[in-house]
């Protein structure tokens, strides 16, 4: 499972809580690809139940796994970036219950509440900076001569 901040730990409640108030809740079949890369971006998932498992395009190669994500985790970074179009893949690894936001109203929230923007940019940010770290790894692991093990070049 990833490291990488949850919601709850890294926003503060009354945040939380404006952000709560325009979730949906969904659920997603074991199987079910959540977003391709790629694709446009319009919204984020918060895990509740299951796992998803995010995954990179590879010309010529089956996607590699870069992480798997589970309860409260974040699915989805790329709809605060322009162009907001999806960097990784996700599939549910097992049935799927997670909240659902509008990429777009968020944006308009957070463009409405600058405290509450700052605070949703350090956290996407924080969750983009593990994931990047999570590819660099899972790549230099399937691809390098040598992997990210010992000896492993920085």
């Amino acid at each position: 499972m990833s490291t990488s901040a949850s919601m709850a730990s890294a926003l503060p409640a009354a945040h939380r809580g404006r952000l709560m108030h325009i979730a949906r809740e969904v659920a997603f079949p074991a199987g079910t690809r959540i977003f391709e890369e790629g694709g446009h971006a319009d919204r984020f998932w918060i895990i509740r139940t299951g796992t998803v498992a995010l995954d990179m395009h590879v010309p010529g190669r089956r996607s590699p796994v870069i992480e798997t994500l589970g309860h409260g985790e974040l699915a989805g970074w790329s709809w605060l970036f322009p162009p907001y179009l999806w960097q990784l893949g996700a599939e549910a690894q097992s049935p799927v219950r997670a909240h659902e936001f509008d990429a777009l109203a968020v944006r308009l929230m957070c463009e409405d509440d600058p405290p509450l923007g700052a605070t949703v940019g350090q956290w996407v940010g924080r969750v983009l900076a593990h994931r990047l770290q999570a590819a660099r790894t899972r790549l230099l692991d399937l691809y390098a001569p040598y992997g990210s093990g010992p000896g492993a070049r920085e």
